[in-house]
């Protein structure tokens, strides 16, 4: 199309308005408005006849034959992954057989005992977890006349006594520096 800049587009207005005049020009501009309408809708019809042609006669065919034989990796993925589709269909549309009744009593043991287990273990982490935090609000709201004076002040618990708050980190090292402690003695 054509390539009008805006200094282009000011210039011709200029000298639309000196040609034409002032009192001419709106309907001038409407009409060539119509003009340049009735331009693009011949023009968009006529693309659309073409692709409709071009549909008709095969073209759209031949162009994805190009396109596949252009980039064989995507045409053999697409191939790949038609046949995984129709495998897992296959797969999951198949018949499986009833297990025997011992299996099937053996299977829902192993499903109980599976559940029992899970059960149990996050029954003990649960307690695990309750218990570190009582172990921590226990250390954290020690005093410092409370422990032993000859176990030796870490810097966390320097820090606690000056700051009063600790994280559950320091507490657990300073617990674990007094057991060592204690266990020296």
């Amino acid at each position: 199309m054509l390539d009008l800049g805006w200094t282009e587009l000011l210039l011709i207005g200029i000298v639309a308005l000196i040609v034409v005049g002032p009192k001419d020009l709106p309907g001038m501009f409407q009409a060539v408005g119509k003009f340049v309408g009735k331009a693009k809708g011949m023009a968009r019809e006529f693309s659309r006849a073409m692709n409709d042609a071009a549909d008709h006669s095969g073209v759209n065919e031949i162009q994805k034959t190009f396109k596949a034989a252009s980039n064989p990796m995507k045409s053999a993925m697409d191939e790949v992954k038609k046949t995984t589709e129709n495998a897992t269909r296959d797969l999951t549309t198949a018949d499986v057989p009833p297990l025997s009744e011992e299996r099937q009593a053996q299977a829902d043991k192993i499903r109980e005992k599976a559940g029992e287990m899970a059960t149990a273990r996050k029954t003990a982490e649960a307690e695990a977890e309750a218990k570190a935090a009582a172990e921590a609000q226990a250390t954290e709201t020690k005093t410092p006349e409370t422990k032993t004076k000859d176990a030796p002040q870490s810097k966390a618990s320097k820090a606690k006594t000056k700051s009063g708050k600790t994280t559950k980190a320091k507490a657990k090292s300073t617990k674990a520096a007094a057991a060592k402690v204690e266990d020296k003695a």
